[in-house]
């Protein structure tokens, strides 16, 4: 459901359902999709004709391991709620300020998985997600200020937490105050924020970018690549985005990527994993459904630190608190610079007002080798799990008028 201006504006309810038919002929891969009401005969004759065009491969079907599985994850809930959810939290936004509007939407997704093939392969599950995104416009004179917060979890949302988050950012942004204009200062990126880093860590740890030598880690296993505190992880029952098996049938499960800064697995669908020789990991994953598996992760975890953002902030005696930003990293490379969209100056361990016309440069690999601090303040951003950070060494230019 949609909130706008204040006010509830839609609630809706839709369906959709897709088949996606994979097979071999002779060797050579087909893959069919038909959305809605399926005809089996047409979706077969579809496969077997794009199988024509293909080069042969290896057929790579999971076995069926014990008895059929179905799992169901996450409660449902009514949009009576979602629809109180929402008005509370914006009531409590708009309480504090009434001169912000407010615009929000607040969701329950319900998705059933099932997987068959002709080895016997029979599994399925059903997955019941909540997410939240609360949108505040601020007019202030010919500045406009827009500061959001999301929730996304299994079972239940906090309209209180999300309202209290986003009026801490109101609060701090009241002042606009000059950039640094020039320089290397220590950054604090937000949980938030944080995701510019572990998009690019992603895929310097995906088996595919190892096997085609594209990652920067390839050859690395079992060295240390990032700080000693950092720790990375899957964990298949974790968070709101947790699955019981991949794209390919396979079980997920817990995976270390990198523990205490070392690097110790890569992930792999079951092509990539015999490529490198360790198999599949259960990360066999499809973009859509009209794509082949391919390695994927379905979380990503970091282990938190100690701390909440304002035991971080204090940390600060002189640096920024970036809280959102405008692009994203050069590819793998890890190479970046972002502009910041929503940041705060720090003087002496204290933000003193919001800053603009920011931009913040270096390179991701790197700044991960100059952690300086972990929060303990994680939380699910997309199907990442991460606290906030403050990283050294980071380029930092500023506009004043």
């Amino acid at each position: 459901m949609t909130f706008e201006a204040n006010r509830l504006k839609e609630l809706t309810n839709s369906e959709s359902a897709g088949t996606a038919l994979r097979l071999w002929v002779d060797g050579r891969p087909g893959l069919a999709v038909a959305y809605g009401p399926v005809d089996p005969k047409a979706l077969v004759e579809r496969a077997i004709a794009l199988s024509h065009l293909n080069p042969t491969g290896k057929i790579e079907l999971a076995d069926k391991v014990g008895e059929d599985v179905e799992g169901n994850m996450g409660k449902y809930v009514a949009a009576e709620q979602l629809v109180a959810w929402g008005q509370e939290a914006i009531g409590r936004v708009r309480e504090a300020y009434p001169e912000v509007i407010c615009n929000s939407e607040w969701d329950c997704e319900i998705e059933t998985t099932s997987i068959i093939n002709s080895k016997g392969l029979n599994r399925s599950y059903t997955d019941r997600t909540l997410s939240c995104y609360l949108e505040s416009e601020w007019v202030r004179g010919d500045d406009l200020l827009g500061v959001s917060e999301g929730q996304t979890q299994r079972d239940s949302l906090d309209p209180k937490l999300i309202a209290n988050t986003l009026l801490q950012r109101l609060d701090w942004a009241k002042s606009n105050v000059p950039p640094p204009t020039t320089g290397r200062l220590p950054i604090l990126f937000t949980a938030k924020a944080a995701d510019l880093f572990w998009g690019i860590i992603s895929s310097a740890l995906n088996g595919k970018q190892v096997v085609e030598k594209a990652s920067p880690w390839s050859d690395f296993l079992g060295e240390q690549v990032i700080s000693t505190h950092l720790t990375l992880f899957q964990q298949p029952e974790a968070g709101p985005y947790s699955c019981l098996f991949d794209d390919e049938g396979t079980s997920t499960q817990p995976l270390v990527f990198i523990q205490n800064g070392i690097l110790e697995n890569f992930y792999a669908d079951r092509t990539t994993g015999g490529l490198l020789g360790q198999g599949t990991t259960g990360n066999g994953f499809r973009p859509g459904l009209g794509s082949y598996p391919k390695p994927g992760l379905f979380n990503l975890l970091i282990k938190p630190g100690t701390g909440q953002l304002r035991e971080l902030i204090t940390q600060l005696e002189n640096g920024l608190v970036v809280d959102r930003i405008l692009g994203d990293a050069s590819g793998i490379s890890g190479e970046f610079s972002i502009n910041v969209d929503l940041g705060y100056l720090v003087r002496d361990g204290q933000i003193v007002g919001r800053v603009k016309d920011t931009m913040v440069a270096g390179n991701v690999y790197q700044a991960l080798k100059q952690l300086v601090a972990l929060g303990g303040d994680a939380d699910w951003k997309s199907s990442c799990y991460t606290p906030s950070l403050i990283v050294d060494g980071l380029s930092v230019t500023g506009k004043t008028d």
